[in-house]
């Protein structure tokens, strides 16, 4: 059974940072393409950043400069460190895999930025 497990979430005054975590089981993590995703109410869910299983980055505009993606294959974990964080990043982080089309979505964790 595949399970995502994010953590890390929680309230933050503007310009604070977080560390979201995202715990995987179930698959061969070091295979899998990691992304994490938001969605804030009203929106779509867009991508914030991703990482290959090669350790390539990739990152939202809006994001580039202030957030870092990264992972640990020895704890099947990938990380978001977020920082000079905005109240326009207010929303429900997801992370999801990706392998030869399979992908696998957690259940999120709640990011609040206050001004």
């Amino acid at each position: 059974q595949v399970q995502l497990v994010e953590s890390g979430g929680g309230l933050v005054q503007a310009g604070g940072s977080l560390r979201l975590s995202c715990a995987a089981s179930g698959i061969i993590f070091a295979n899998n393409a990691m992304g994490w995703y938001r969605q804030a109410p009203g929106k779509s869910r867009e991508l914030v950043a991703s990482i290959t299983s090669a350790g390539s980055t990739n990152y939202a505009d809006s994001v580039k400069g202030r957030f870092t993606i990264s992972r640990d294959n020895a704890k099947d974990t990938v990380y978001l460190q977020m920082n000079s964080l905005k109240p326009e990043d207010t929303a429900a982080y997801y992370c999801n895999s990706v392998y030869l089309g399979i992908i696998n979505w957690g259940q999120g964790t709640q990011v609040t930025v206050s001004s």
